[in-house]
């Protein structure tokens, strides 16, 4: 997923996306850094759902989705 993001939704502001896809790639850096895996980022943001997550670029997504989701409920 280098070099082109996945934009999932039209509502999500494209810099917002880039700032949570950032903060996102460094808390899994870090989790990653500490033995973890991409479950482990994904249920640190409390996201455990559906299958589990092996894949990091699939776990950054669903932080960065996750983060933009909690940020546009808060402004509603």
């Amino acid at each position: 997923m280098r070099g082109q993001d996945h934009m999932p939704h039209r509502h999500i502001n494209p810099v917002q996306w880039q700032q949570a896809m950032g903060y996102a790639r460094q808390a899994c850096a870090r989790i990653f850094r500490d033995g973890g895996s991409p479950g482990d980022a994904v249920r640190a943001f409390g996201l455990a759902m559906g299958e589990p997550t092996t894949d990091w670029s699939t776990a950054v997504d669903r932080i960065a989705h996750a983060l933009c989701t909690r940020a546009l409920r808060m402004a509603a």
